[in-house]
């Protein structure tokens, strides 16, 4: 059993008989009454995220997860592949599974699979990954004095925001938990 006051990004925790991964909580104490904790929990059988607060007192069943180091290599419709770097053996993942992660895996990379009761349920990604912008506008030359930003498409398909001085082919490091633009690689 485990307390909400415990969670940390990536814990897996057993809720109305479906598994969830916590990718987001908050510590509230209010002045008035006991404490709690809001926390945003993605469901592994669908990739949706929900929203939900516990009392700090609650006791939820928590799930002990393997994890095995696998290597991205490439997506045939709604499947994704991946290869297990120790026994090569591949193994494919729904893309509903995996969620918004799906943004940031490029081919070829390496990633943290997780299983419970030897099935695939999720992935792990590292919070910070290095991707080729695809295409974006060009900047144009003086426009920097305002610190501004423009949108550029990667090569996973997924769109952020970037500085103007970023062009198609340059590789950027991007946030994985937020998504957004950290610095040119």
């Amino acid at each position: 059993m485990i307390s909400p006051n415990n969670f940390r990004f990536g814990t897996v925790i057993k809720l109305d008989g479906q598994l969830y991964s916590v990718t987001g909580f908050t510590h509230v104490k209010p002045g008035k009454g006991g404490a709690y904790v809001r926390t945003k929990l993605r469901r592994f059988s669908d990739g949706n995220i929900i929203e939900r607060t516990f009392r700090s007192e609650e006791k939820l069943e928590d799930v002990r997860v393997e994890t095995k180091d696998m290597q991205y290599l490439y997506r045939d419709g709604d499947l994704l592949y991946f290869m297990d770097n120790e026994s090569f053996e591949q193994i494919p993942m729904n893309a509903d599974n995996i969620g918004e992660s799906i943004n940031f895996l490029a081919e070829g990379a390496n990633i943290k699979m997780q299983f419970y009761d030897n099935n695939p349920i999720g992935i792990e990604l590292p919070p910070a990954v290095v991707l080729e912008v695809e295409s974006t506008d060009p900047g144009v030359k003086g426009d920097t004095a305002t610190g501004g930003s423009k949108p550029a498409k990667l090569i996973t398909g997924y769109v952020l925001q970037v500085p103007l001085f970023i062009e198609s082919g340059d590789m950027v490091k991007v946030d994985t938990r937020t998504g957004e633009y950290l610095e040119r690689a």
